[in-house]
């Protein structure tokens, strides 16, 4: 059971961390204000560093990870575009990102319960990504 929660829970943690990569990866041009767009960078690298080690730790259990669901990745990529092509202001950025942040936040917290018997390095591994998504949001609020 460990094992089996472990892999599950990695995975989420592995498909989150490429969500919020690409997410980032889709605003990042439209972004006029230079904190903010340090700002997104460093949590963009600081997501890519926790995947580092997700996709370390799947290793360990002979695992390749998860990619985000199709449908998630496509609605999100179609809900920014439309979304900035009507107005791409910071402000639009921010509030894009928090919602992702947001949602990210919800589901990890989801997984964390729903896969209890994962190991501790994994819940670790979850709790860091929550922490980074929380960080985030807060530090866009002064952009909304």
């Amino acid at each position: 059971m460990i094992e089996r929660d472990t892999v599950l829970l990695l995975r989420e943690c592995d498909s989150g961390v490429r969500m919020g990569v690409a997410s980032i990866d889709d605003v990042l041009d439209n972004v006029h204000d230079a904190s903010m767009h340090k700002i997104l960078s460093d949590s963009r690298d600081e997501h890519a560093r926790v995947g580092s080690d997700v996709e370390a730790l799947l290793r360990e259990y002979h695992d390749e990870g998860k990619d985000p669901p199709a449908i998630a990745k496509g609605m999100s990529w179609i809900k920014t575009n439309v979304r900035l092509a009507v107005d791409s202001s910071d402000g639009t950025v921010a509030d894009l990102m928090t919602d992702g942040c947001d949602m990210g936040v919800k589901s990890l917290s989801r997984y964390l319960n729903q896969y209890a018997a994962a190991d501790e390095r994994s819940k670790d591994v979850a709790k860091k990504l929550i922490r980074i998504e929380e960080q985030l949001a807060k530090d866009l609020r002064d952009y909304l």
